[in-house]
Formats: C-alpha cells, structure tokens, sequence
C-alpha cells in the first residue's frame, strides 16, 4: 500500500494491516496487469476523495477502456493505495470507501 492516508485509515480505525503489501513504486503493474486483476474479482469499488465508483464485474463489468482510465494514475500504473479483499478490489483513498468496504467494526490485529 503506498498511500499514507490510507495507512493512518487502517491505524485510526484499528483495522489489522493486509495480509501483503506491496510498495507500488517497485512493483509497478501497467495497464493490462491491472485490468486482469479487476477482472479476477467480483466488485471493484474506485475511490478519489468523496467520490466512489462500484462495479459489479460479474452481472454489469464496464469496458476495458473505462475500467482502464479509473484504475490508471498519470504514470499508466495501478493507482496506490490498492487493496484486495476477497472479491473486492478497492482501489484510491477515501474515506467513505474504506468504511464501506472494510465495515464499521474494527478488525483484530
């Protein structure tokens, strides 16, 4: 995970750290490395800032151009902070987001 906000999320909140971590200034993952993952999960859910944006990919997946330039940052690479939950993919910060998918209830560390 290599956004801040995101990080001081998980430790305000209690939440325990993700399972692995990788720093996206090393491990780089451009257009179709990220298209594959988003289409490996059932929901991607794209956040910046206040505004959220959910797909289901299994019953509406949008095109791959308009999935590519929300997952896309300036560099052509997966934006950070990105987590995989299960079958939820949740990808930028936000604070809405976060609480919506990782729940209300704190995790144990």
């Amino acid at each position: 995970m290599g956004c801040k906000k995101a990080q001081g999320f998980l430790e305000t909140h209690d939440f325990a750290p993700p399972d692995e971590t990788l720093d996206a200034t090393k491990n780089k993952r451009g257009r179709d490395a990220a298209l594959q993952l988003a289409k490996s999960v059932r929901t991607v859910v794209i956040a910046r800032g206040k505004n959220v944006v959910t797909f289901d990919m299994r019953a509406a997946p949008p095109d791959d151009d308009t999935l590519a330039n929300l997952l896309l940052g300036p560099t052509g690479n997966l934006k950070a902070p990105t987590l995989r939950l299960g079958q939820t993919l949740l990808v930028g910060f936000g604070d809405a987001a976060y609480q919506q998918i990782l729940g209300q209830e704190p995790r144990t560390k």
